[in-house]
């Protein structure tokens, strides 16, 4: 037996949960659809950075004359045999359940095929003004390679029995809705997709072609910054150079619809020069991260219940966040309660005429970021706000740079991106002036300064200003500003200094507690559990008879319940409909638990390479609003999945007839406080 599962398939079985949703026929029709989007929106990502990034070594190695590796060609192959056959039972959910579904419910998704004169006449004046402007044909040639941009959408037309001619189009996604709505004379909602508005009138755009055929391509290109090979003297100018390769990188997946004919495709790859591994079959529409954007109003019942955002009980009662802090600490859970008290904490602080400074770190912020404006405010009534930016967080590179720059232009002083280390804690702090004393309010997060994501991500934060704490994250500051080199830390966790130590010497107290006959018991809950230093100590762990209980979102390289090595060890999984982002380390310590909270996964890149923040909860009431969280997830019988030897993804089987769903029971629970 393997001591670790692969890091790529353990996340392709991930992805799989993900497609547990859209196949589940309890989660409501619509929401099935949005896990079809949310799956595919994450392949897209995982073929544009890990597989790129294994492809790009073999790259390296070829232009060194170097031979390939084969590990690393046998994990590709896997990879792809593994997604080839979830995309066949993508396409049979979409096409074989959930159309049919949606056709019960009076809502059409056709195509060029099933239009009616009044649809036609009405789609003919939209594509006229709406789309045929917006269309750039062109006519591949083996001689002039052809540039496809990344994730855009396109359309080849060819009929080779009138013509060897293949004719290439874009899909002006960009440009105009890719979900048309139509008129319709009965009570239906009836949507076509703008592909197929194009199909039905190609003729006016090929006149040439008397039966032209199509069919739909998208193109993947590496996405990965390799700034190790930018020569810009900041990581600003890296980034800003990167970013441009990343336009341009080279392609890690072709999709195309399966039922093109083989001669074409054979031509279409040629002319576009697309190797062999690179393609990947798929259906008659690509890109279905965009069905997040499918203009269906339905039923109610098609979609989640709404769930209201809850007030914070206590912090309700006062006007300013900052009338209480120096009495208790609150810790806030999202999405279920607001995170007005966030944006709260900062804009208060903004304004406040006795702020002498704010610290924060920023990694992914909203488009339009109310954290990002409050500071900007603070820096114009002439205050020290220092902003920590992350440039280097995927895919938000530029907000990240726009932000930075906006802020660095109303006078707050922005540090950018170390070189060797990136920033990924979620800390805040304010120093205010009361009376004769300095003092220091604290924010520690396990997600995003991000009011958008707050919505639908399941994070905890602590508000608070322990001086233990608030000491602590000075330091913290003070490295990032280049002020001290190696700050020490008795009551934070902080990577890469304190915090993969810390959490070893929990784990050995543990085995130290079993081998004695006492009590011993691990929970945790984490994004990602990757890292094998971390594992092993695990392993450890179990065989000293520690019971250990893992909920894990993605990746999970560790194998549970395998005797001699994990027999102790349980894991589970819970994809529903909120996105479980929260780190929460449990440690039993004979009785007198501790418990952390953290922005770190136990993944290499998290432990070493990266400022993270872990942080503890010490007051019993918070505590136990935080197990109580843990407690339900282990008992949910409804959206948990055991992660096993064969990481098949079952669902946990309960004999309890009481149903336990852990986001609502939470929900709940807040509610009724």
């Amino acid at each position: 037996m393997m001591n670790y599962f692969d890091r790529e398939l353990s996340w392709l079985s991930f992805n799989y949960r993900v497609l547990q949703e859209a196949i589940n026929p309890k989660v409501p029709l619509i929401e099935r659809l949005r896990f079809l989007a949310i799956y595919s929106s994450n392949l897209d990502e995982f073929y544009r950075v890990r597989v790129a990034s294994y492809k790009h070594i073999l790259k390296l190695q070829e232009l060194e004359g170097i031979t390939k590796d084969e590990k690393i060609k046998k994990l590709l192959k896997k990879i792809y045999k593994t997604v080839k056959k979830q995309q066949i039972e993508f396409g049979q959910i979409y096409n074989k359940e959930l159309i049919p579904l949606l056709q019960k419910e009076h809502i059409y998704i056709i195509n060029d095929e099933d239009i009616e004169e009044l649809q036609y006449n009405y789609l003919k004046l939209y594509f006229r003004k709406n789309i045929k402007p917006h269309i750039q044909l062109i006519t591949l040639d083996a001689i002039h390679p052809t540039f496809l941009q990344d994730k855009g959408l396109y359309l080849t037309v060819s009929n080779l029995e009138e013509s060897n001619v293949i004719y290439l189009l874009n899909i002006p996604t960009d440009k105009t809705e890719r979900f048309i709505k139509l008129p319709s004379t009965a009570n239906n909602e009836i949507i076509i997709l703008l592909s197929d508005v194009i199909r039905i009138f190609i003729k006016e755009i090929i006149p040439e072609l008397k039966h032209p055929q199509c069919y739909s391509i998208k193109l993947s290109r590496d996405a990965e910054l390799y700034l190790e090979e930018e020569i810009a003297e900041t990581v600003e100018g890296k980034i800003l150079n990167s970013l441009h390769k990343r336009i341009i990188g080279d392609p890690t997946r072709f999709l195309y619809d399966e039922t093109i004919p083989k001669v074409v495709l054979k031509m279409v790859r040629r002319k576009l020069r697309i190797r062999k591994d690179e393609l990947v079959p798929g259906g008659r529409h690509h890109n279905f991260n965009d069905f997040f954007k499918l203009p269906i109003v339905g039923n109610p019942s098609l979609f989640y219940m709404d769930l209201p955002t809850l007030k914070h009980h206590e912090l309700e009662k006062y006007t300013s966040v900052y009338d209480v802090l120096n009495e208790k600490d609150f810790v806030l859970h999202f999405p279920y309660q607001s995170y007005e008290y966030v944006l709260k904490f900062i804009e208060q602080a903004s304004v406040n005429p006795n702020l002498l400074e704010i610290n924060i770190t920023l990694y992914r912020v909203a488009k339009e970021s109310r954290i990002c404006k409050a500071l900007i405010v603070a820096a114009k009534n002439g205050k020290k706000v220092t902003v920590f930016s992350e440039l280097k967080a995927r895919f938000d590179e530029e907000l990240n740079m726009k932000w930075a720059k906006r802020m660095k232009e109303a006078g707050v002083s922005v540090i950018y991106s170390f070189e060797a280390l990136k920033v990924h804690s979620k800390i805040c702090l304010v120093k205010l002036e009361e009376g004769n004393k300095i003092i220091k309010y604290a924010y520690f997060g396990t997600g995003n300064f991000n009011e958008d994501t707050a919505k639908i991500y399941c994070d905890h934060a602590l508000l608070t200003s322990n001086l233990n704490l608030t000491k602590e994250l000075d330091k913290v500051f003070s490295f990032l500003k280049g002020e001290v080199k190696k700050p020490t830390f008795k009551h934070l966790l902080v990577a890469p200094f304190n915090m993969r130590q810390k959490f070893k010497q929990l784990i050995e107290n543990e085995i130290q507690n079993a081998k004695k006959g006492l009590k011993a018991k691990v929970t945790i809950k984490m994004n990602s559990l990757e890292d094998k230093d971390m594992i092993n100590k695990l392993y450890e762990a179990s065989n000293a008879g520690v019971k250990i209980t893992i909920i894990v979102r993605g990746i999970c390289c560790l194998v549970p319940g395998v005797e001699g090595m994990s027999k102790n060890i349980k894991v589970i999984s819970i994809i529903d409909r909120y996105l479980e982002h929260g780190r929460v380390y449990l440690f039993h310590n004979n009785g007198n638990e501790k418990l952390f909270l953290a922005s770190a996964d136990w993944m290499k890149r998290n432990l070493s390479h990266r400022v993270e923040v872990g942080f503890p909860i010490d007051n019993q009431k918070l505590k136990a609003e935080v197990k109580k969280l843990i407690y339900l997830q282990l008992k949910d019988n409804v959206k948990a999945r055991v992660l096993n030897k064969t990481q098949s993804n079952p669902y946990k089987k309960s004999s309890s007839i009481i149903e336990v769903r852990a986001q609502y029971d939470f929900y709940n629970y807040l509610q009724n406080k």
